[in-house]
């Protein structure tokens, strides 16, 4: 790469080198120089205010200006939304907008779009009551239409039969007219309007017990739902006319009318006048109809036109927000008109900085330009990866974990590859590859429409994974073709099978079994190994062996990467006495067993390797007889069991004690060394270094160093176990497809029924996308993600660092306000 400053050295395997910077800028240059720095990105600012309150810094004014503007843009997306418009998504156009223009326009905007929705809510509250005063006016002029009609049939009924007995159905008020003496006659009050359906039965019954029974209730359904003019919502009610007599009556009766809710309007018996008003009010009504119309449509205009430049006018104040937020973290030099900041950036962006710098300083005609000045510190960097959005993803897992220190070996490097493979071993299957495969090409493919789009939970995981996803894919169609299944179906892709029947007939197929007649497949599982009665036992065998291969070889994987970082780091220490002893105590135990299962596949023995490694430790001296793989092997297990009962206290008791004189010779002034160097192994470092010249606390570093050996030696044979998960999973990936197939599809294919075959056809398709591509896809994902956290990155992997978030406009789109 050259110089280091030329450009970001894009190893993924170690962050990005950094630096505390401090920035000296002058005041009226202050705004744009932020301005500029957000725009490149690559600048962390430290807060050099923490110890005051948001309203005592400089530019607290400034910021709740902003506040102001982003809360009126806040009241501008919620009306675009009630009114089913979105803010346009066309690109922001970064012409210069006058912030205090801005300021008075969205005032001026928000002031007219109030004063329309109170204009609107007041005309619409007034046609909902006329609404349903219209609809009162109908119901209770039809009521007391029939009452009279039913009154003057009553009344020639009279005349014609000449007689006093009144009839049982007669009404109250008809039987009074027709009883009493026109001068005893008591008149009766009545009380119309509307109440919700869903109270009409306890208004109902309440009135009654209030009253005494003394008073006469008419409801009628409406048939259909009316807008409450005090709610605004959709609501059943019926009309109802209550009749009473006596002032007291009616006081109850309009305090449980407030009490229920129930909208009271006037009503006149006389019909002449029934019908004037009910013009009047269809009058009314079709004016005020126009009349909210008209504002919809002037609010619904003034709303796109917002949405037009909602988008613009929403970075802008957030760019500006952020910039004075910026601002409040310097440290302000009065007497040198100057601002003081202090901050993180990549060493590549050095020179990128300080042409933004000397920008700034042209464009705001400043006399003096800013200063650049590299500080020298203890204090660990933030951890920095440039990556891409196809190693995005896989960082993001490693990050789930823990960040990584500062310039710690990154275990997603390897992760891009071991990832995927683990979960295609548990699920290797190329049909259901690919089917992995089209659906996160699909993603691929529209990931520019798609990144735009709101997704849900769900799909937005899936969609920030999709490369992820995509290798995992690829890697299923790979061990898939080993494993030679397609939803469980065995093909003879890569040649004829080895084997076959003894004679034409086949009959002792699955009695004799096969004889091979041809040169060994190719490539995978052989096909005739599928549904014979050996297949079962061999796969269990080979996937189980498979697994401890797999495991051992991460393992070591595993600790050779803290071999690197100690040498990355200068720690020698950990070297001879942390690396060196787990390699040979893994490696003397279950490196030797993979060793002997790579012996038996090459010399087909039938060695029982359960007994070998059993009697290693019960009977090390005893004659191996027909378990032995090798010559020297009785030997040369003696040497490795040594070897790894040797290599527990190496691990265990030097290093505490190198460390204790390590730290006496450091302080004492007998040694010296750079402020960069950092020898002391991460978990000592908060005691030796950060503070120092704190006691040596030994009792503390020996007893970590014994939790370490311990979890270590025990872990050894706890993580080699884990890795079996992967012969599990796989063995049961495999069952489950072979279930579904069998159990399924084949057995509605058996019917001669188009609708059985259907339905067989339509299960087996639920069935493997539900079980097989949904659920068992999470379950190897999450099993995969365990032995890479777990299995793998605590034989060397720290994660104790902090993410470099650089000031940057780029991320003001992503966050929400």
């Amino acid at each position: 790469m050259g110089d280091g400053s030329s450009g970001p050295t894009m190893d993924l395997m170690r962050s990005e080198p950094m630096q505390l910077v401090q920035l000296i800028i002058p005041i009226e240059s202050a705004y744009r120089t932020i301005s500029y720095l957000g725009d490149l990105g690559l600048f962390q600012f430290n807060d050099l205010n923490a110890e005051k309150s948001p309203f005592q810094r400089t530019y607290a004014a400034q910021i709740k200006r902003c506040a102001e503007m982003a809360r009126r843009l806040r009241f501008f997306k919620e009306q675009m939304r009630k009114a089913g418009l979105s803010p346009s998504t066309k690109s922001l156009r970064s012409g210069d907008i006058d912030l205090d223009h801005l300021e008075v326009t969205l005032g001026e905007l928000e002031s007219e779009l109030i004063e329309i929705n109170s204009n609107n809510e007041m005309l619409q509250h007034t046609y909902n009551e006329l609404s349903e005063y219209k609809l009162v006016l109908q119901k209770a002029g039809e009521l007391f239409h029939s009452a009279q009609s039913i009154v003057a049939a009553q009344q020639g009924e009279l005349e014609l039969y000449n007689t006093t007995e009144q009839s049982v159905e007669s009404s109250l008020l008809l039987e009074q007219e027709m009883t009493m003496d026109p001068s005893k006659q008591v008149k009766l009050g009545y009380i119309s309007g509307l109440v919700a359906r869903e109270k009409s039965m306890a208004f109902e019954r309440i009135l009654f017990r209030a009253t005494r029974g003394n008073v006469f209730l008419k409801q009628t359904v409406l048939e259909n739902a009316v807008v409450d003019p005090v709610s605004g919502d959709e609501v059943e009610k019926n009309v109802f006319v209550v009749f009473y007599s006596g002032e007291r009556a009616k006081n109850k009766i309009l305090k449980l009318c407030e009490g229920f809710g129930a909208n009271r309007y006037p009503f006149t018996e006389d019909l002449n006048k029934q019908f004037q008003i009910i013009s009047q009010v269809s009058g009314r009504l079709a004016e005020l109809k126009t009349t909210i119309d008209a504002g919809l449509a002037h609010r619904s205009n003034l709303l796109q036109t917002i949405g037009f430049e909602f988008e613009q006018w929403n970075f802008l104040v957030k760019k500006e927000k952020s910039i004075y937020h910026i601002l409040n973290m310097l440290n302000m030099d009065v007497t040198k008109k100057c601002l003081v900041a202090e901050g993180w950036c990549p060493v590549f962006a050095k020179d990128q900085i300080q042409n933004g710098l000397r920008r700034a300083t042209l464009d705001s005609n400043s006399q003096i330009g800013a200063i650049f000045h590299v500080l020298q510190t203890k204090e660990s960097p933030p951890t920095f990866f440039q990556t891409n959005k196809f190693t995005s993803a896989f960082q993001e897992i490693v990050d789930a974990y823990g960040v990584a220190k500062y310039q710690e070996a990154n275990p997603s490097v390897y992760t891009i590859v071991t990832f995927p493979f683990l979960f295609a071993v548990m699920f290797g299957d190329w049909g259901h590859g690919i089917c992995l495969l089209l659906a996160t090409l699909y993603l691929i493919i529209r990931e520019k429409k798609l990144s735009s789009q709101k997704l849900g939970d769900i799909m937005e995981m899936a969609f920030s994974g999709r490369y992820v996803i995509m290798m995992m894919g690829i890697f299923s169609i790979y061990t898939g073709l080993i494993y030679n299944e397609f939803f469980s179906v065995p093909f003879e892709l890569f040649g004829p099978s080895a084997y076959g029947c003894r004679d034409q007939s086949c009959r002792d197929a699955y009695t004799a079994g096969l004889v091979k007649v041809r040169a060994t497949y190719p490539f995978g599982l052989d096909p005739k190994w599928h549904g014979s009665r050996s297949e079962l036992p061999f796969l269990n065998s080979m996937k189980m062996k498979m697994s401890i291969l797999f495991g051992v070889a991460q393992m070591n994987l595993g600790i050779i990467m803290s071999y690197f970082n100690a040498k990355f780091f200068g720690d020698n220490i950990n070297i001879w006495y942390q690396f060196v002893p787990q390699m040979i105590f893994l490696n003397s135990l279950f490196g030797y067993l993979s060793l002997l299962i790579i012996v038996k596949w090459c010399t087909g023995s039938q060695a029982d390797l359960y007994h070998v490694m059993i009697y290693m430790f019960l009977s090390p001296t005893d004659d191996l007889d027909d378990n032995q793989l090798f010559f020297g092997q009785k030997f040369f297990q003696i040497l490795l069991l040594l070897s790894a009962l040797a290599a527990v206290p190496w691990m265990m008791f030097p290093k505490p004690f190198l460390l204790k004189k390590r730290h006496e010779e450091r302080f004492q002034g007998q040694s010296y060394t750079r402020l960069d160097n950092n020898d002391y192994p991460p978990e000592i470092e908060p005691h030796s270094v950060s503070h120092n010249h704190e006691e040596f606390e030994f009792s503390e570093v020996f007893v970590h160093q014994l939790i370490h050996t311990i979890e270590f030696v025990l872990g050894a044979v706890s993580n080699t176990a884990s890795y079996l998960r992967l012969w599990a999973l796989s063995l049961a990936h495999s069952e489950l497809s072979s279930v579904f197939y069998d159990k399924v599809l084949l057995l509605a294919w058996g019917y001669n029924s188009i609708i059985a075959r259907g339905i067989g056809l339509g299960v087996f398709i639920f069935a493997t996308v539900g079980v097989l591509l949904v659920m068992e896809t999470l379950s190897a994902f999450l099993h995969a993600l365990r032995l890479h956290w777990v299995e793998f990155q605590n034989k060397f992997y720290v994660g104790d660092g902090y993410k470099f978030y650089p000031f940057s406009f780029a991320s003001l789109g992503q966050d929400d306000e």
